[in-house]
């Protein structure tokens, strides 16, 4: 299960940093991944990504399977070549999209058969065909495939759902290991955790996965799906006490500034949201005096300070309050790409200053800090 190599440098409390080297480069963890769905985070370019310390960044299985075709990718290259991005790349299994998909799909222990969204075309994955697609697609970590339960799912089906993530994990396992032959570039194989906010399932999970053999690295799954903060937070702290702590855990899906941090004071150190972006498209930034903001908003009309006075990125050395909300209100999309890249830029310095704070020992007492402020400008408001 080679591809990647972890080291822990520094903890603070359950908080950890360290580095992930990985076939296409180095990430320093804690780590935010910009999401791009489809081979690009969306109206941002790679030199965009790059300008605002993105490290690593997300693709995803399902949509690149249905358009342009894994072959497709290959052919030209792989991923990287693909989207023009000089480090590394994580896909997702695809798994979450298609169980997302609850009218329109159909579930066995052999895989899951699906229409596609674009067209209603039908197609089936296993185990096996989701190795076949992420080897093609040629990311350096690749997750396998697996069942995510949703918020509020009764115990008997989360553990349902716990048995066949862990049947298909071994066959995942095994075609992974039959295929490294066909790997361009040497990738690592992440399982994905799952049990809801069931304890005793994540424990279950935990030891099956073990039981298969040492791993590169775990996903987290089955959170931030319509669970209470308060379960995600006590499965998390479940699950830093029985994960290995020389291994990375990469939590699924999660990416608000306040969720990032909280992850991170209880042992996670890889994350990936679309929340940046979509949110941006609504408008909606980020800024540590003033939380959440919608820069639509009237109040924002005559503003000539940046989106967050102490942001560093492209938009707020550049560009107002008042210019951007114009563009926001007009639809211009160059409104929607500066608010994308202050949100990756704002949660990728989180990050950073995470790492930074938990290697001189003073993490605990700043993220209470920080927390504090930004919590107290969103209801200053």
């Amino acid at each position: 299960m080679g591809g990647a190599r972890f080291v822990l440098d520094a903890v603070d409390g359950r908080a950890r940093a360290g580095r992930l080297t990985l076939s296409g480069g180095v990430v320093e963890t804690p780590a935010f991944m910009p999401v791009g769905t489809v081979g690009t985070v969306k109206g941002v370019s790679p030199e965009e990504l790059a300008g605002a310390g993105a490290s690593m960044i997300l693709a995803n299985t399902y949509h690149l399977y249905l358009r342009p075709g894994a072959d497709v990718v290959r052919e030209l290259g792989g991923l990287h070549d693909f989207m023009r991005w000089n480090g590394p790349i994580l896909t997702d299994s695809g798994g979450y999209q298609v169980f997302s998909l609850a009218a329109i799909r159909d579930i066995g222990d052999d895989g899951v058969t699906f229409r596609s969204h674009i067209d209603g075309s039908s197609h089936h994955f296993t185990p096996e065909r989701v190795m076949d697609i992420q080897r093609r697609l040629g990311a350096n970590v690749i997750m396998a495939f697996d069942e995510c339960s949703p918020g509020g799912v009764s115990r008997e089906d989360a553990a349902r759902s716990n048995r066949r993530t862990l049947e298909w994990l071994e066959r995942c396992r095994t075609r992974f290991e039959a295929t490294e032959a066909d790997a361009r570039t040497p990738q690592a194989l992440f399982p994905v955790l799952q049990g809801n906010v069931y304890d005793d399932l994540r424990a279950e999970q935990v030891e099956g996965a073990m039981a298969l053999g040492d791993w590169p690295g775990f996903g987290i799954g089955g959170l931030s799906v319509g669970e209470a903060k308060g379960d995600m937070w006590r499965t998390l702290e479940g699950l830093d006490a029985r994960l290995p702590r020389e291994r990375p855990r990469y939590l699924m899906g999660v990416g608000y500034p306040e969720d990032l941090l909280e992850a991170i004071s209880r042992g996670c150190d890889m994350f990936d949201c679309v929340a940046p972006t979509r949110n941006a498209r609504h408008g909606t930034a980020w800024s540590l005096d003033q939380g959440q903001v919608n820069l639509k908003g009237a109040r924002f009309r005559l503003d000539r300070d940046p989106i967050d006075p102490e942001c560093d990125c492209y938009a707020c050395r550049l560009y107002d309050r008042a210019y951007i909300r114009h563009l926001l209100i007009a639809g211009e999309r160059f409104g929607h790409r500066l608010v994308s890249i202050h949100n990756l830029r704002f949660l990728i310095n989180l990050a950073t200053a995470s790492r930074l704070h938990i290697r001189e020992g003073t993490f605990t007492m700043w993220v209470r800090s920080w927390l504090e402020r930004y919590r107290a400008g969103r209801i200053a408001r």
